[in-house]
This record gives structure tokens, sequence and C-alpha cells, in this order.
């Protein structure tokens, strides 16, 4: 059952306003009305359009400027085809399994998976890298679906907590392993850009599942990372 708007804007006690800009996790899922995709993405952009040039002209911007009055439509665009599109199941990648023929049987790394995410408190850019590994179970996929399972999860208001358990559950469902490691390191636009206006100070978080949960398997995996 959906939490009704009080419960929402008084988690566990608090106010929005009293917990100001600390990190909230309410849960895996990123959360999600019921009715969330009854309209079309067509629909939506022409809402979104309507509604954003409504906060232009608040803010007192002349929309009948040449530079200025594409940017409504632009905006939606970006929205509901780019920056969230991950939001939108019909866009999770399709992903073929296929078998270990060649019995590697260590753990398989992709370092580095650049990303681009929005923190959903502020909607500003969450910017990073993502590092994930996994050990077969007797099927793999190609190197290519673990950037594309990243940026799916990436591409809709996050919080990287979640984000990093997204990856790491999505991967585990997929490949029918607890053998699954995920680190992200990111820096977050509402640190460095508003707020505190910490610029050079980043976020690390981990998910280690299966045999990665394990000392040795933790200094292995970071061994290969710091090469």
């Amino acid at each position: 059952m959906l939490k009704s708007l009080a419960e929402k804007n008084n988690l566990n006690g608090f106010s929005h306003e009293e917990i100001g800009d600390d990190h909230l996790l309410t849960g895996l899922e990123t959360p999600m009305r019921e009715d969330a995709f009854e309209i079309s993405d067509d629909e939506k952009k022409e809402k979104i359009a309507s509604l954003f040039g409504e906060i232009m002209n608040v803010m007192g911007l002349d929309l009948t400027d040449d530079s200025l009055k594409g940017t409504p439509d632009r905006v939606a665009k970006m929205y509901i085809d780019e920056i969230f599109s991950g939001l939108n199941p019909d866009n999770k990648p399709k992903i073929a399994l296929f078998d270990n023929k060649y019995q590697y049987n260590q753990m398989l790394i992709e370092k580095n998976i650049s990303f681009y995410s929005n923190c959903e408190h502020h909607f500003v850019p969450i910017i990073g890298k993502a590092h994930v590994a996994y050990i077969s179970s007797g099927k793999v996929i190609g190197l290519s679906k673990l950037n594309r399972i990243v940026q799916y999860y990436a591409k809709r208001p996050q919080v990287q907590e979640r984000l990093t358990n997204q990856i790491a559950k999505e991967l585990e469902a997929i490949l029918e392993t607890k053998d699954v490691a995920v680190i992200i390191d990111a820096k977050h636009l509402c640190v460095s850009s508003r707020g505190v206006k910490d610029d050079t100070s980043s976020t690390i978080t981990a998910y280690y599942g299966g045999v990665f949960n394990t000392p040795s398997k933790i200094t292995e995996l970071q061994n290969y990372l710091n090469q």
C-alpha cells in the first residue's frame, strides 16, 4: 500500500525541513506511484514542458527570447528520453546469458564504468565510476551489458546506496549467483555546488555478496582495482 503524503513528509517523525540535506535511503526500490505509467512518454513530455515553462516564468525569465523559448521542450525530452529513462521498465536492457565455455572460474572485473545520475533530493548530478565483479556460476554475460545495467539504474533520481544495491541485486538475479561485488565512487553536486560547497570530497559505497564478502576476496578485488 502506498504511504500517505503525510507519512512521506514526516519520515520517522521528522519533517523534511528538519531532515534538511541529510542523506536518506528509504528502501531498495525507487519510490514510484502505482499509476506511474498510465500516461505515455509523449504525454509526460508535454506536461513537463508546460510545468517547467511555469517554473521559468515564476523565476522571471523571458520565454519569448529565442535562447529560452525552446528550453521547456528540451528539458522535458531530456528528462524522459535521457537522464531519467531508467524509470521506465521498458528501457531495461535485454540480457542474454551464455555458457561459460572457457571454464573461467575466477573473478571477472569491469572497472571504471562511467555513469551520470541525479540526486533525488535536489535533482542535481551525481557523477561517478562503478566497479563491477562477479564469479560465474556457469553462465556469463557480455561485458557491455554490465555497463548497460549500471547506466539503466543510474538514469533515475537516485541515492548512491540504493544504486549500488540495485545493480548488485540485478546481477545476482541475472547470473543466478550471490558472488557479485559492486563498488561506486561518485561526486555529488548537491555537496560540491550547493550546501556545504565541498568540491574535493567523493562518496564510496560497496556491496559484497557471496564469496566476495570475505577478507581475502575483498583484498584481492581491491588489489585489482588499484592496479
